[in-house]
C-alpha cells in the first residue's frame, strides 16, 4: 500500500511501510537491543537484497512497483547512492537500473555521489542527518541534467534528509525542473 513521503521534491511515494510490528525482546549479552520485526512484503524483499545477498528479491520488487504508474514520464532515473560502499554490489543502484530498463528511463547512477562522512546510522536529529547530509554528497557534472524530470530512487525512507540532500543539489546545481522521489518502504518512525 503506497504511502505519501513529503520533502522539498515536487510528489514523493514509498511502496510501503518496512516493518508491520516489532516486539522488544531485550537485550543481548553486549547490551544491544533485540527485535523480532514482521515485515511488509517489499519490506521483506528489501532485507533480502540488502543483508542476505538475494539479488532475484529484484525481480520480485520491479513486480511490486508495477502498481506505481508513470515512472516512464521521468527524464532519468538517479539512485540515492550508497553509504556502505564494501558490499558486492549496490542494492538501490540494481534496482534503478532493472526499474529504467523495464521502462524505457536513462539511469545516472553516478550523478550523486557520497564523499567521506561519518555514519549517519545513529544520528537521532532530523536537522543535523540533513546538515551531514548536505555536506557528504556531492553532484557530479557527468552529465547536463538541466530541464529534466527526474526521479530519485532509495531503499528507506526515514526522516527524509537524505532525499532532501539530493533533491537541494539536482534543483540547485543541476537546474533540474522537477524531482520525484520513490522509496521500496517507509519506517513507521522518522527517527
Amino acid at each position: 500500500m503506497p504511502h505519501r513521503i513529503e520533502g522539498n521534491w515536487n510528489k514523493g511515494l514509498a511502496y510501503d511501510l518496512h516493518t508491520l510490528s516489532s516486539s522488544f525482546l531485550g537485550t543481548d549479552a553486549y547490551g544491544h537491543e533485540q527485535w523480532e520485526n514482521t515485515r511488509s512484503e517489499m519490506g521483506e524483499l528489501v532485507y533480502q537484497l540488502k543483508y542476505q545477498e538475494n539479488r532475484e528479491a529484484v525481480n520480485a520488487i520491479l513486480s511490486l512497483l508495477d502498481r506505481i504508474k508513470g515512472i516512464e514520464t521521468f527524464d532519468l532515473i538517479v539512485p540515492i547512492p550508497a553509504t556502505d560502499r564494501s558490499r558486492t554490489y549496490q542494492p538501490v543502484r540494481l534496482i534503478a537500473e532493472a526499474l529504467g530498463a523495464k521502462h524505457g528511463v536513462d539511469v545516472a547512477s553516478d550523478l550523486l555521489v557520497k564523499l567521506e562522512s561519518p555514519p549517519l546510522k545513529n544520528v537521532e536529529s532530523p536537522g543535523e542527518r540533513e546538515h551531514l547530509l548536505r555536506e557528504s554528497m556531492a553532484l557530479t557534472h557527468v552529465r547536463d541534467v538541466t530541464g529534466a524530470k527526474v526521479l530519485l530512487v532509495d531503499d528507506v525512507f526515514r526522516s527524509g534528509a537524505t532525499l532532501n540532500a539530493a533533491t537541494n543539489l539536482l534543483f540547485d546545481h543541476g537546474r533540474v525542473r522537477y524531482v520525484g522521489a520513490l522509496t521500496m518502504t517507509k519506517t513507521r518512525s522518522n527517527r
